[in-house]
């Protein structure tokens, strides 16, 4: 029996364990700190509240940890798409039977319990995605195996914005790291870097005047590429030209056509430069990647005002303005900023946080945790937990790069970019760098789903690494 139990263990990484734990306990105190009140005299065991329920949850998470050291580590690539494909089947039916919380129907209550499926896709999406990546002569730069291989994340994104939980879809995008790590061409991260910045910026712009800009910089590229190895006189009075017509149109015609007329000047150049490829390749380029930006900026304001829910842009205009409604979707934010202010260096001491006592922050003990530690913690508690989610999502990319199997790797770095995205949008939602989109902080928030998805994402790739010498797949 002893030499069955040794085995099990044998090989994990001891590290990644400890790490874990570390994140687990702090998670589970703080969780009693958030809701502990003094005149109570409630113990942290107490199945009443949040924290003895937690406990419960931890429990579990263990089991769930031994059931996957013992299940064989071929088990998961050889299953792979069947648990994908039933964890899809499992979120459509939440569409029609789930239980509304906060607006997202995405929970299926079985009695006391709410279970989210959502929170497994993760993993049976990285699973899934992992399997397809190690079949056979798959090439990620390849359009076939990169196109199929973005509708394996896309399919569970699209289902949970059907069930009105856009935050955690947005997850989903994580995963694309682990295509790029395999390949995929980056072009598609320079696309997305560009629409994230547009968006952005069309949040404090006119998106129609954001798209001249745009266009006006795209025309000015094209001509220094086209005359500059002829004479810069003719860059400059090809520039002067351009900006004079510029000018003109800016100030006396709406900025919505100008955008329009520009995105399709750019096409013109695709098409006309594309018939050369070979001595334009690089105008070719740079009139797609500007006709890109241009209709995207165009659509920035049709994203916003039909695509997005008035919750969703509400979040949005409190993020670039918080003081607008203090008192209404402005007011968590606002709130969690003093709260994790008032920690100062040290923080105020264990079950002292005063903030914390009078419920000031909503969702203190789920998706706003860290306002907890802040406060109670200060900067340096901060910094802990700051150094022990860097050291973890390290750990686990170093494990993944000595993989033999490209399941492995893959899976691995599917796992690290999934908690670093968790990571960095919820410290970011509490200090006011990203809209509230309510997703909790891997291992620390409060929630049976939360916490076992992760345990099981985590440990299934442990599990895998500690196999590494056995498994032969295409590297």
């Amino acid at each position: 029996m002893r030499r069955r139990s040794s085995s099990i263990a044998q090989g994990i990484d001891w590290v990644s364990v400890l790490l874990y734990l570390i994140l687990v306990i702090l998670g589970w105190l703080n969780i009693y700190a958030a809701v502990y009140q003094p005149d109570a005299q409630q113990s942290i065991f107490d199945m009443g509240i949040n924290s003895g329920r937690q406990l419960m949850w931890i429990c579990g998470a263990g089991i769930l940890i031994a059931a996957i050291l013992i299940i064989d580590y071929k088990f998961y690539e050889t299953f792979a798409y069947i648990i994908y494909g039933a964890i899809m089947l499992l979120l459509l039916a939440v569409i029609f039977i789930g239980a509304t919380t906060n607006g997202a129907t995405a929970w299926i209550k079985i009695g006391p319990l709410k279970i989210q499926p959502g929170e497994i896709a993760k993993f049976a999406t990285a699973l899934a995605l992992a399997k397809y990546l190690n079949s056979p002569n798959k090439k990620v730069e390849n359009f076939n195996t990169y196109s199929r291989a973005l509708l394996i994340i896309g399919v569970p994104a699209l289902i949970i914005i059907l069930q009105n939980d856009t935050g955690s879809a947005m997850v989903f995008a994580a995963l694309v790291v682990a295509l790029y790590r395999e390949g995929l061409p980056s072009t598609f991260m320079v696309l997305g870097l560009t629409a994230i910045i547009l968006f952005i910026a069309g949040l404090f712009v006119p998106p129609a005047t954001l798209g001249v800009y745009v266009g006006v910089m795209g025309l000015g590229s094209i001509i220094y590429s086209w005359l500059a190895d002829r004479n810069i006189y003719q860059v400059f009075a090809g520039w002067g030209i351009v900006g004079s017509v510029m000018y003109g149109l800016y100030y006396y015609f709406d900025h919505t056509y100008i955008s329009i007329g520009l995105f399709f000047v750019f096409a013109i150049i695709v098409i006309a430069s594309f018939s050369n490829f070979r001595s334009f390749r690089w105008i070719t380029f740079q009139g797609a990647y500007f006709a890109f930006a241009l209709l995207f900026t165009i659509s920035i304001d049709f994203v916003f005002n039909t695509v997005l829910q008035p919750h969703q842009r509400k979040r949005i205009e409190i993020l670039i303005n918080p003081e607008s409604d203090p008192l209404g979707v402005g007011y968590q934010v606002t709130q969690s900023k003093i709260a994790i202010g008032s920690g100062g260096l040290l923080g105020k001491g264990f079950l002292e946080g005063t903030q914390t006592k009078l419920e000031f922050v909503p969702e203190q003990s789920t998706d706003f945790i860290f306002c907890t530690i802040g406060e109670e913690h200060g900067w340096l508690g901060a910094m802990f937990v700051f150094t022990v989610f860097f050291i973890l999502i390290a750990r686990i990319i170093m494990l993944a790069e000595r993989q033999k199997s490209r399941f492995s790797r893959v899976y691995g770095y599917s796992v690290a970019s999934i908690l670093f995205f968790h990571f960095m949008i919820n410290i970011g939602m509490t200090i006011g760098l990203f809209p509230v989109i309510g997703i909790p902080l891997p291992f620390v928030s409060y929630g049976g789903s939360s916490l076992w998805s992760f345990t099981i994402l985590l440990f299934v790739f442990l599990k895998l690494d500690s196999q590494k010498n056995q498994m032969l797949g295409r590297a």
